[in-house]
């Protein structure tokens, strides 16, 4: 999931005493903290350092990282007419270059040891943070638009999509080997909801994403859809378009496996506050979770990212309890 971060005391070190948003726009500090995990683990790809919400920054509006808080938006969009805020037309290039920048020195970087995967925040996701101003575990202002402003709702959906496109775009040309789309806050919406002001736009991405890949020559990528919580849409996240449906620790994986029919590979999905318990217990944890996918299309992860306060020693446990595990499985065949 989010491999570079808080639980190394290395990129604590590099982080220190520096702005968040200012590290994310060095595309050098970018690949340095990219590359950070890959001196300890033996992972099977890399991801890109870099934040979601730099694309509300890109539509112009502030975006700060506040000690103890987490992101904060100081101006966030409270009514439709604040919508007029936004940029109308977002010069992507421009805007996150320096995004491209980290991704293409990176590429260089790793000189071909493992792949490098791009990403970004889907519409639903970002327009939370927009709204809300902040992280919320309810939405409630978020999802007031929804069934307040049905049709301001779906203009910012539209153009979040429009920018995540050509973002998402920009990533491959820069060297992005895989793509991942993040709707951390599917979880909020119920299935109603989700299928008008989610799933559309998430099929959307996927199928411009692709089309242009190939209009413009570009090499197809692999895509993976992470929509956290959202277990009642599985069938349907299984046929928008993504080679890849990325679950949370709260799936059952033989039900998923069951329930998207073979039509994808699946990513997932060992709690995260699983790597709190002795080395021991992670290996069995990773044992019963490699059994019930199965070593065919099948990505070993975690089902959300990791905290601060985790050791890095146990981050290797499950790392080499994966290794450990397909392998055994595989020779068992």
């Amino acid at each position: 999931m989010r491999q570079a971060g808080r639980y190394l005391p290395e990129f604590r070190e590099a982080r220190a005493g520096k702005d968040f948003f200012e590290t994310c726009r060095s595309p050098e500090a970018c690949c340095e903290l990219t590359l950070q995990p890959l001196r300890r683990f033996p992972f099977d790809a890399a991801i890109i350092f870099c934040d979601i919400l730099v694309v509300p920054q890109a539509l112009g509006m502030e975006v700060l990282m506040v000690p103890g808080k987490g992101p904060t938006f100081p101006e966030p969009l409270k009514e439709p007419e604040d919508l007029l805020r936004l940029k109308p037309q977002v010069d992507v290039a421009a805007e996150l270059g320096y995004v491209f920048k980290a991704i293409t020195l990176t590429r260089h970087k790793l000189e071909g040891k493992v792949p490098l995967i791009g990403f970004t925040g889907a519409p639903w996701t970002l327009m939370t943070y927009m709204i809300e101003g902040a992280g919320s575990p309810t939405m409630s202002k978020a999802k007031r638009w929804l069934y307040c402003h049905p049709e301001a709702s779906h203009k910012l959906l539209r153009q979040l999509t429009d920018v995540i496109v050509e973002y998402l775009l920009g990533q491959v040309s820069a060297g992005a080997q895989a793509l991942q789309v993040f709707e951390s806050h599917a979880g909020c919406l119920g299935p109603v909801q989700f299928n008008e002001f989610a799933l559309p736009y998430l099929r959307d991405i996927a199928r411009r994403v692709k089309e242009k890949l190939k209009e413009s020559g570009l090499d197809m990528v692999p895509m993976i859809v992470f929509a956290k919580d959202a277990h009642y849409a599985l069938e349907d996240l299984s046929q928008s378009r993504y080679e890849v449906v990325g679950l949370d620790w709260t799936v059952d994986p033989k039900e998923a496996r069951a329930r998207t029919g073979g039509r994808v590979s699946l990513q997932g999905n060992m709690d995260p506050c699983g790597l709190y318990a002795p080395k021991e217990k992670i290996g069995e944890i990773v044992k019963k979770m490699v059994e019930g996918f199965g070593t065919q299309r099948y990505i070993a992860n975690l089902g959300h990212g990791l905290y601060p306060d985790m050791d890095p020693d146990h981050v290797g446990a499950f790392v080499e309890a994966v290794h450990t595990h397909s392998k055994q499985l595989q020779e068992q065949k």
